[in-house]
């Protein structure tokens, strides 16, 4: 992109991160260092109008030779119509789209949109990286308002409470500043301060990290590590996660992944998900990490979901076959007169009388191990 960038070459894009990892201010800077035009309109508040307008904008420009940026922030939230509005006008070069969104774009961009553009995933901010805006943020204040001195700590503090979001690190930065104490015309900043000025962060938790979580529980379960588990059924609470939702994803594991290598998991599963109803959070969260632990350290065994997944991809590709004649229902009165059940042995009565109990077509047939 940076290489791009020096040849003064535009092209449509979209920042996909978390927030405050720094998509608009890429994309300004972007519109900076290329000299475009920079429209900016979120997606929140804008529908075809707005995107209307900013075309009228950027064709204007084009005849000066400018060309023009159009900067939708939380694009995800655009319809389908919204976002097909935006097509002919990337396609025949009169403004470059970039967007930005915290959604994964493989579930919230139109694909007709999404083959327009490149995605470009932006990370959190890291700890290293975030110190120095934080330390950059303080000695602004500093040299505008007044000198200040900020007890040992405080910095981490600020970093751990904005989890790579640069946004809400600057903005607890500021509120500090002008919240410390001041003594000899100093600014007097403590991690107490901090605390008392920031309330309690909701977990980020976008629908991809709804599935992300998820998928992590499951598999933490299925890998047998109990601990992982518990912190992914942590984090989903957290979050506000449905916990019916991880009770099924729960009783899901216990039969997949542990099955028949120890039936009793379902029972547990299951319980812990009637317990869930009856108790509702925070209650509920006990019954479901005693779950959560009894699954994760049960012995595992996938023979279950192997075995009826074989047999359906058997039937889904033509394998679709009869049960043998005596297998075939005789209960009516000219069943047999069809040839249905004549030679069925009572198993209980037979029990070392071997029959074929597969259709003839898949008799040496193994489902199971």
């Amino acid at each position: 992109m940076l290489n791009l960038l020096k040849t003064n070459r535009l092209f449509s894009l979209i920042f996909w991160g978390t927030p405050g990892c720094g998509k608009t201010t890429l994309a300004r800077l972007i519109a900076t260092k290329t000299n475009a035009n920079f429209i900016e309109i979120s997606a929140v508040t804008s529908g075809v109008k707005e995107i209307k307008e900013s075309v009228e904008s950027a064709k204007n420009a084009l005849r000066s030779g400018t060309k023009t940026i159009l900067f939708i922030d939380e694009i995800h939230r655009y319809s389908k119509t919204q976002q097909d509005a935006l097509l002919p006008h990337i396609e025949n070069g009169t403004l470059f789209l970039i967007g930005s969104t915290t959604e994964n774009p493989s579930f919230q961009v139109v694909p007709a949109l999404l083959s327009r553009v490149q995605v470009v995933r932006l990370n959190s901010i890291d700890d290293k990286s975030m110190d120095k805006i934080i330390k950059k943020g303080f000695a602004y204040l500093a040299k505008n308002y007044l000198p200040m001195d900020c007890e040992t700590g405080a910095i981490d503090f600020i970093i751990n409470l904005a989890r790579g979001d640069a946004r809400y690190a600057l903005n607890v930065v500021e509120n500090a500043y002008f919240a410390s104490d001041l003594k000899d015309n100093r600014r007097n900043l403590t991690v107490k301060i901090i605390e008392e000025i920031c309330q309690k962060r909701n977990t980020r938790y976008s629908q991809q990290e709804h599935y992300d979580c998820a998928s992590a529980f499951q598999k933490s379960l299925r890998g047998s590590d109990a601990d992982a588990a518990i912190y992914y059924l942590a984090k989903m609470i957290a979050a506000g996660e449905d916990p019916r939702f991880i009770a099924r994803r729960l009783i899901t594991c216990s039969a997949e992944d542990v099955g028949n290598a120890d039936p009793n998991a379902l029972n547990v599963a299951i319980n812990a998900y009637k317990a869930v109803e009856l108790l509702g959070l925070p209650e509920g969260r006990i019954p479901l990490a005693q779950a959560v632990i009894y699954v994760a350290r049960a012995p595992k065994s996938n023979e279950t979901v192997c075995a009826i997944d074989a047999a359906l991809h058997d039937i889904e590709t033509g394998k679709d076959f009869p049960p043998p004649m005596h297998l075939r229902d005789a209960h009516y009165k000219d069943a047999k007169n069809y040839g249905f059940g004549i030679g069925y042995v009572y198993s209980h009565d037979a029990p070392d009388v071997h029959q074929q109990f597969l259709p003839d077509e898949l008799v040496n047939r193994k489902y199971t191990k």
